[in-house]
């Protein structure tokens, strides 16, 4: 039987799709200690200012935001925002650095779930955009959305 929480969506990183082009996606999962999990599947979670780096054949995350749990014990991290550890394939793991040392790409976390009872981050491969990519794609979104409005009001006309 699932958990509740399995395939929910805890935390996204909105900013990311804003700032860069995502070129390829990477699913890994994240070593926790304590009750951070707990806290984690409460929604307490903020990747907005988070990074990742590859050091030693190992991919980390930092500046990832999980607040203590309450009713926690007294051994639990007290540090929300340290570094931690991703799990991935050692070949993904190559590829990724392979495609970060080139320039202006970067490892982005997108969001984070629970799968299977184990929490993992999506992971992006960003290219940063400049500010007219931005204002480009503002535009696109803000027609979009004129041409969605528009044929909702047809729909109702024709009922």
């Amino acid at each position: 039987m699932a958990k509740k929480n399995d395939g929910k969506q805890l935390a996204q990183n909105k900013k990311s799709f804003h700032d860069y082009f995502i070129e390829d996606t990477f699913e890994a999962g994240m070593v926790l200690t304590g009750t951070e999990i707990k806290s984690l599947r409460g929604g307490r979670a903020n990747i907005s200012d988070a990074f990742a780096t590859i050091r030693n054949g190992e991919i980390f995350i930092h500046n990832m935001h999980i607040s203590p749990f309450e009713q926690g014990n007294i051994h639990n991290p007290t540090d929300p925002t340290r570094t931690r550890k991703l799990l991935m394939k050692k070949l993904e793991i190559y590829k990724l650095l392979g495609l970060s040392k080139q320039e202006g790409y970067t490892i982005v976390p997108l969001k984070v779930y629970v799968r299977n009872g184990y929490a993992k981050m999506l992971i992006g491969l960003g290219r940063g955009k400049k500010n007219y990519d931005k204002r480009e794609t503002a535009a696109k979104k803000d027609a979009q959305r004129d041409i969605q409005r528009a044929l909702r009001e047809k729909q109702k006309v024709a009922r």
